[in-house]
């Protein structure tokens, strides 16, 4: 990014002065023309030399980056041309992190760094798998030919985690709901009910003192309960981002009964996506292996790749090597094999990874289907249970007004 002075006459014919930032001279002359200025002259006068940490910049605007992109340098633009266009057409509100990551790329690129390595410096937007794809095209001269490839594995890996996240949302507002309800009856509906029961002057059915209890100390000790909550939230975080919690919370989710196939097909269409597409670049093959360990987002399949990389560095096939790890579904190991034989491993999971796709979309819509049901029933139950605690001792109103 670099500041230029300028001297420039505007609509009324007034000459004025100022100073505007830019990538180049050419994007700060169509910048200012852009306002209705006519420049005059333009000089350089410094660097921005700040450079912020940017940790967060949305998926779909790094797939549309790369998409658009792709499409600029296969039309034949020059890098730095696309990617000044693509700053200069990036929203400064919206896509502010964005533009800056990609002012930072194009400034470094500019002074002499090569794409990927201009990449490299942004770990949090750009992952290895990102880095290690596009400098496999500058290696081979096929840059646009890869990124538009890389932009179509970001979108698959994008519809894949929006399917998910959309079955959850259901059950998460439904659990929410149900919570809120339930905390509601307890601290304010049970005890004008208590009040009213103290009148009976008999004792409580075992339910209905238990629920009273249960309100009583909600309201008296309500700080002991949020004290215990936040314990839970923050140990439990911090025993998952360890290695050995890490590692059995994978393990505990692939032997779940309904989500734990679910959860392995999900981690495998990752793992056969990312593989096709990084070896489809001319990425070597142990390279590979270690990058799609690195993102698999499974300590399971990481530990397995590991081992897979070690045989197949000892001579070993790759389908031998994989045959090794029970991790690893049977169809996959023969698909692999067929591929090493006619030399298109590539191809063969890449629709290994588009059959798991059409399972779990069929796998998720039977859930979600399943859930809603079961849900209502589970909120019901809950719900009613309370509420018939409640009234419990108003069934026994006869015997009180008898006796």
């Amino acid at each position: 990014m670099f500041t230029y002075a300028y001297q420039a006459r505007d609509a009324a014919g007034k000459v004025v002065a100022g100073s505007q930032d830019a990538l180049n001279e050419e994007s700060a002359i169509t910048s200012l023309m852009s306002r209705g200025l006519m420049v005059l002259s333009i000089q350089q006068k410094a660097a921005v030399s700040k450079r912020k940490k940017i940790t967060t910049v949305k998926e779909t605007d790094v797939v549309l980056f790369t998409r658009q992109l792709a499409t600029m340098v296969d039309a034949g633009i020059p890098l730095v041309g696309a990617l000044t266009a693509l700053y200069d057409s990036a929203d400064p509100k919206r896509q502010a992190n964005l533009r800056h990551v990609i002012a930072d790329v194009t400034s470094r690129v500019q002074g002499g760094d090569s794409f990927h390595q201009a990449l490299s410096k942004h770990p949090f937007v750009f992952n290895r798998l990102y880095v290690s794809m596009v400098k496999a095209g500058e290696a081979g001269g096929l840059l646009a030919e890869v990124l538009s490839r890389l932009a179509g594995f970001l979108e698959a890996s994008a519809r894949l985690r929006k399917k998910v996240k959309s079955a959850l949302v259901y059950p998460v507002v439904v659990i929410c709901i149900a919570i809120l309800i339930t905390a509601f009856l307890i601290i304010r509906v049970v005890p004008v009910f208590a009040d009213i029961f103290k009148e009976f002057g008999r004792p409580l059915p075992g339910p209905t003192q238990m629920l009273v209890d249960i309100s009583e100390f909600s309201r008296s000790y309500w700080w002991v309960i949020l004290l215990v909550f936040v314990g839970l939230y923050y140990g439990c975080k911090a025993f998952l981002q360890s290695k050995r919690g890490r590692e059995l919370w994978d393990k505990w989710q692939l032997k779940l009964p309904v989500f734990g196939p679910l959860i392995h097909k999900i981690a495998m269409t990752r793992f056969a996506r990312t593989f096709a597409q990084l070896i489809r670049s001319g990425v070597p093959i142990l390279e590979t292996l270690d990058i799609v360990g690195g993102t698999a987002d499974n300590s399971l399949v990481e530990t397995a790749l590991k081992g897979v990389a070690a045989d197949v560095e000892k001579g070993d096939n790759l389908s031998v090597a994989l045959s090794k790890k029970p991790i690893f579904p049977p169809m996959m190991l023969r698909m692999v094999a067929a591929g090493e034989s006619t030399g298109k491993v590539d191809e063969m999971l890449e629709k290994m990874a588009d059959f798991w796709d059409e399972e779990i979309e069929a796998t998720i819509s039977a859930l979600t289907s399943l859930l809603e049901p079961l849900l209502i029933v589970i909120l019901g139950v809950i719900i009613g249970g309370i509420v018939l605690c409640m009234f419990l001792p108003i069934f026994q109103l006869p015997d009180i007004v008898s006796g």
